[in-house]
C-alpha cells in the first residue's frame, strides 16, 4: 500500500510533522507516486530499513501510532481511508468503520488500549505522588484530562468511541499546540527575570549596580545585529537563494526556489522545511558562543516566523504550503515587505503587572511547600519521640527480663545446692 498511492495521496505525507498528523500517518510518511520504480524503492528500504513517522509531540504519541499501524493493516479500513477527507475524519465519520475491522486486529487494538491504560495510571500516580510530596495542591480534574484521548470508562475494549476520541484529541491538541507553546515560553521568560531580579536582592549596592550594568549592556550588544528581513518575503528568500544557495539573487526565480528547497520533494513545504529558510536571519541575532543570546529564545524566534509565514501563505490552513500557495504569495504585496522584523526583544512578552502576579504566585507555591516541610518536619520529630519512647519501654522491657533470667538462675542454684547438701548428709 505504502508504494502505491496515487500522486493526489502524497500530500499527506507531511501532515504528522506539521500538525494534522491523522492522515500521514494512516498513510505513511514515506508514500510515493505509483510512478516511482518500486523494486528501487524496496531495495532502498531494505538498506535503509522503514521510514518513521514523525514524533506529534504527544503525550500519547506511541499509542496514536501503534493504533494507526494496525487500522491500517485492515484492507476494509485502508479503503475507507483513502476515499475519506480531512473534514469526515475530524467528524468522527471515519470512526464508524472501526465495526468492520477484521477479528484479529480489533484483539490488538484492545490490548493497545489495556497497555495505555496502564500507563495513564502509573503516569498519573505519579505526578500525584510528586504534587503531594512536595505539598502543592492536586488538580484533579487536570490530572483527568490524560484520559481524553480514550475511553477509560470501559478500560478492557478498543470501540468506535475510542477512535472518534483520538482523532479529536489529536487535532486538538495539535491545532493548540502553538498556543501552548507560546504559553509555556512566557513562562520561561518571567521566571528567568524573576530569578535574575532575586539575585540582585541578594546582592551589596555596588555590586548590583555593575550588575546592572552589565545586564543592560548585554541587551544593548544583543539589540545590535543586521538587518532581520522579514520571513517570507522577497529579501528574505534571496538571501537564502544567495547565501545558502550560492546563486545570483538577479536570477532569483520562486519556483526554482520552492523545488530547491522543498527537501522531500512531496510538493509542499511542511513546516520542518520552512524553518530551515531561517537559519540565515536568526544566526544574525543568535550566536550559541555569545553569553547575551539565548538559544531557547532563538527556538522561540524561528517558530514565530514560521507561524508568520503560515498564517501568510498557507490559505487551506492544512499546515503545508503547496507550490500553487506560494507562487500566489510572491505575487501579493506582502512579498515585498522591506521592514525588518521585529525580534523578541521587540515584543515584550509579558507586563509588569504579570511578572508581579508570576512573583505572587511563586511565592505562595513557596510558602504552601514551607507550611508542609514543617508539618513533615514536626511529623518527623513526633515519629520520633514517639520512637525514643518505645526504645525505652524496649530496654526497660529487656532489663526486667534479665533481671527475671538472673533472679531464675539463682534460686536455681540454690536449690541445686540444697538438694547436693542434702544428697552429702
Amino acid at each position: 500500500f505504502m508504494y502505491a498511492l496515487p500522486d493526489q495521496m502524497v500530500r499527506s505525507k507531511a501532515l504528522a510533522r506539521c500538525g494534522l498528523v491523522l492522515l500521514s500517518l494512516w498513510l505513511c510518511i514515506q508514500s510515493v507516486p505509483i510512478s516511482v520504480d518500486k523494486t528501487k524503492e524496496k531495495a532502498k528500504e531494505e538498506e535503509l530499513g522503514p521510514p518513521e513517522s514523525a514524533d506529534t509531540g504527544l503525550h500519547y504519541d506511541r499509542y496514536l501510532r501503534e493504533v494507526i499501524e494496525y487500522l491500517e493493516k485492515d484492507p476494509h479500513f485502508r479503503e475507507k481511508l483513502k476515499n475519506a477527507n480531512m473534514d469526515d475524519i475530524k467528524q468522527g465519520k471515519l470512526s464508524k468503520e472501526l465495526n468492520f475491522v477484521q477479528h484479529n486486529f480489533r484483539t490488538k487494538l484492545d490490548e493497545l488500549k489495556r497497555e495505555e491504560m496502564n500507563r495513564l495510571r502509573m503516569l498519573i500516580k505519579a505526578k500525584h505522588d510528586i504534587k503531594e510530596g512536595n505539598g502543592q495542591t492536586v488538580d484533579h480534574q487536570a490530572l483527568l484530562k490524560q484520559f481524553e484521548h480514550l475511553n477509560h470508562k470501559n478500560p478492557h475494549t478498543f470501540e468506535v468511541d475510542d477512535l472518534d476520541r483520538l482523532i479529536k484529541s489529536a487535532t486538538n491538541d495539535l491545532e493548540n499546540f502553538d498556543k501552548d507553546r507560546h504559553d509555556e515560553f512566557k513562562q520561561y521568560e518571567m521566571m528567568k527575570e524573576h530569578e535574575r531580579r532575586q539575585r540582585l536582592k541578594n546582592l551589596n549596592e555596588e555590586d548590583r549596580k555593575k550588575e546592572e550594568e552589565h545586564y543592560e549592556e548585554m541587551k544593548k550588544k544583543h539589540a545590535s545585529h543586521p538587518k532581520v528581513n522579514h520571513p517570507g518575503s522577497e529579501d528574505q528568500l534571496k538571501e537564502v537563494w544567495q547565501e545558502a544557495d550560492g546563486l545570483d539573487p538577479e536570477d532569483f526565480d520562486p519556483k526554482t526556489f520552492f523545488k530547491m528547497h522543498d527537501s522531500n520533494g512531496d510538493g509542499f513545504f511542511d513546516e520542518s522545511e520552512l524553518e530551515a529558510l531561517f537559519t540565515k536571519e536568526l544566526e544574525k541575532v543568535y550566536n550559541p558562543e555569545n553569553e547575551e543570546d539565548d538559544m531557547v529564545e532563538m527556538e522561540e524566534e524561528r517558530l514565530r516566523m514560521r507561524e508568520h509565514v503560515m498564517n501568510e501563505v498557507d490559505t487551506n490552513k492544512d499546515r503545508l504550503v503547496s507550490l500553487s500557495e506560494f507562487m500566489a504569495a510572491t505575487k501579493k504585496e506582502e512579498f515585498y515587505e522591506k521592514d525588518e522584523w521585529e525580534t523578541l526583544d521587540q515584543n515584550p512578552l509579558y507586563t509588569e503587572e504579570e511578572l508581579r502576579e508570576f512573583e505572587q504566585q511563586l511565592a505562595n507555591e513557596e510558602n504552601d511547600i514551607n507550611k508542609k516541610s514543617a508539618e513533615l518536619q514536626k511529623e518527623r520529630e513526633e515519629l520520633e519521640r514517639k520512637q525514643e519512647e518505645l526504645d525505652a519501654q524496649k530496654l526497660g522491657l529487656k532489663q526486667a527480663m534479665e533481671e527475671m533470667e538472673r533472679v531464675k538462675s539463682q534460686s536455681l542454684n540454690a536449690d541445686v545446692k540444697r538438694e547436693y547438701e542434702i544428697y552429702d548428709k
